[in-house]
């Protein structure tokens, strides 16, 4: 068949969508575009496709063969001249016949654009899970997604075409339509079929006025599954928020721990030893020796240094949560447990457990630990699940546990599972000479803490240091310092400063030819027990127990001191 040649003059924008439509018909030949402005849109766009352009548009009416002639300008000059110099065979559309086509164009690209529009818009309601239902204003239902037939079981040609107030006037969609209000979470059945549905349902407004109604809906099962794995998914989050705020890891390493005395040495090369593997170390030592210290460093040396390091003291939690607290438990395991919780041997997996104070331990509780260090296995409180876990464990004590066995308060069995590496950590009278240096680093982090500026300690001040016993070691030395540099504005301590804070700070040859008030005595005796126990609760009511007096009585005995004292 031959193609109709065409030739367009006028290429601003309706000569532009008249060429954009022509070259889509396979009956049609375009000749060429003419237009003075080089920039018109029908211009560019047939420059690009290789069709013939002119300024002039009298070189496109004198071309041969040319069928019609398409005048887009409606200027009355423009066309005397294509008449004029036109061929008798070939036809002109004027610039009304033009705006007619263009009219008819735009409502054709308006239609297609709606179609497309509502293909795609079909696509994605079918997409989607949950069924929706759409109804006019008098009830007549127009659509249903596929979704619909999944969860009612009804076709969708049945349903469209129905009216939505005889089918299921209890419904949302028919709520909707009466009171023109939004129904949110209705739990219905869909008329005609036995699911039971959530359903939420809005009015379809146009221009201001309401002209139909959509519903949206769920089977229940459906929600309730969605609920519960909500939940699930809320615990686990918990869970882990849990585990994140306890998880923590190593202070300190060896370079943390002042000194360079043969004795100290001698234990820091054994405890970097130890470090290189996983074994069961044992911290054994007085109060304020620096076991956590060590057992830190012991963590920051090992292949373990990224993983946690979790600490619990087994003489400051209450026997009956001890275990809670190593194991964890499960939700319901009793009363008051709404949720499951971790436990530190489950928040120590891949890094290291430190035990500290071990010899407070109960038996009961020695027995299921030696069985975790044993198989690396347990059960929560209340559970049946078996965990099983990569820990390092840590242990230390001030307690003698060779006498505790002897009194049947410690296990033979566990004491050898813990006693794999033992390292004695030595007391601070042992290693009198690390005493300038332990001061003045102290007394270095008390000047940034305290916004102080001491140099350091008089001469008599250190000789008063090397002539006490020291029996709460480095602990009590801390307090000891930090005591005097928060009450002297002095940029030297002095041995003046320490006696009137210390009435007990002599020499032992002091203590032992001198005579005090009782009353004093006991104010000396209080004071060393707090130094040696820390001044916590739990310290206090160790000082207690070691000066064989009640812990009421040690409060008693506490009001009585100066005010200087803190407890």
């Amino acid at each position: 068949m031959q193609k109709v040649q065409v030739a367009i003059i006028g290429a601003g924008k309706g000569g532009h969508s008249i060429y954009r439509m022509l070259k889509a018909m396979e009956e049609v030949e375009i000749i060429g575009l003419a237009d003075p402005n080089p920039a018109a849109q029908g211009i560019l766009a047939a420059m690009e496709e290789g069709v013939f352009v002119t300024p002039d548009f009298s070189d496109l009416i004198i071309k041969p063969g040319l069928d019609v002639i398409i005048e887009v300008t409606g200027r009355p000059d423009v066309r005397k001249r294509i008449f004029e110099l036109k061929n008798e065979s070939t036809s002109v559309m004027e610039a009304q016949a033009a705006n007619l086509m263009m009219t008819i164009l735009k409502e054709k690209e308006e239609l297609l654009e709606i179609k497309r529009i509502q293909g795609e818009l079909s696509a994605i309601l079918n997409s989607v899970q949950e069924a929706i239902e759409v109804a006019d204003i008098n009830g007549h239902i127009k659509y249903a997604n596929q979704a619909f037939s999944r969860v009612t079981g009804i076709p969708v040609k049945d349903r469209i075409g129905r009216n939505i107030f005889e089918v299921s006037p209890e419904g949302a969609l028919a709520n909707v339509l009466k009171t023109g209000k939004i129904v949110f979470g209705k739990r219905t059945k869909v008329g005609g079929s036995n699911a039971e549905v959530i359903s939420n349902a809005v009015p379809i407004i146009v221009d201001g006025k309401m002209e139909g109604g959509v519903v949206v809906f769920q089977h229940f099962t459906d929600v309730m599954n969605l609920i519960e794995e909500l939940k699930k998914s809320t615990t686990i989050i918990n869970n882990l928020t849990d585990k994140l705020g306890q998880v923590t890891t190593s202070k300190y390493s060896f370079r943390d721990i002042i000194g360079e005395s043969s004795v100290l040495k001698d234990c820091i090369s054994i405890a970097e030893r130890a470090a290189q593997s996983n074994t069961t170390v044992l911290l054994l030592g007085e109060s304020g020796t620096g076991k956590e210290l060590f057992a830190h460093a012991i963590h920051s040396s090992s292949n373990r240094l990224e993983k946690p390091f979790i600490k619990i003291n087994c003489a400051a939690i209450p026997e009956t949560l001890l275990e809670s607290e190593f194991f964890g438990y499960d939700k319901g395991a009793f009363t008051g447990a709404v949720k499951s919780k971790i436990g530190r041997f489950e928040l120590a997996h891949g890094g290291t457990l430190f035990l500290d104070e071990i010899g407070d331990m109960s038996p009961h509780l020695q027995a299921k630990l030696l069985r975790v260090l044993q198989e690396m296995e347990f059960e929560r409180v209340g559970g049946t699940q078996t965990i099983k876990v990569d820990v390092r464990v840590i242990a230390a004590t001030n307690r003698r546990l060779h006498e505790l066995i002897r009194q049947g308060k410690f296990r033979e069995d566990l004491y050898y599972r813990l006693n794999v590496v033992e390292l004695t950590i030595p007391t601070l009278r042992m290693r009198k000479e690390d005493l300038p240096a332990l001061a003045n680093n102290l007394i270095v982090m008390l000047n940034r803490k305290l916004g102080k500026k001491i140099i350091g300690l008089a001469k008599d001040a250190e000789e008063l240091l090397f002539n006490y016993d020291w029996p709460g070691n480095v602990r009590e030395l801390e307090n000891v310092i930090e005591r005097v540099m928060v009450t002297t504005d002095e940029e030297v301590l002095t041995k003046k400063h320490m006696l009137y804070y210390m009435s007990q700070f002599k020499s032992s040859t002091e203590r032992d030819s001198e005579i005090m008030p009782i009353d004093q005595m006991e104010e000396v005796l209080i004071k060393k027990a707090l130094a040696r126990f820390g001044n916590t609760v739990e310290g206090k009511r160790q000082a207690a127990q070691a000066l064989n007096i009640s812990l009421a009585t040690l409060y008693n005995k506490l009001k009585k001191i100066r005010p200087v004292f803190k407890y």
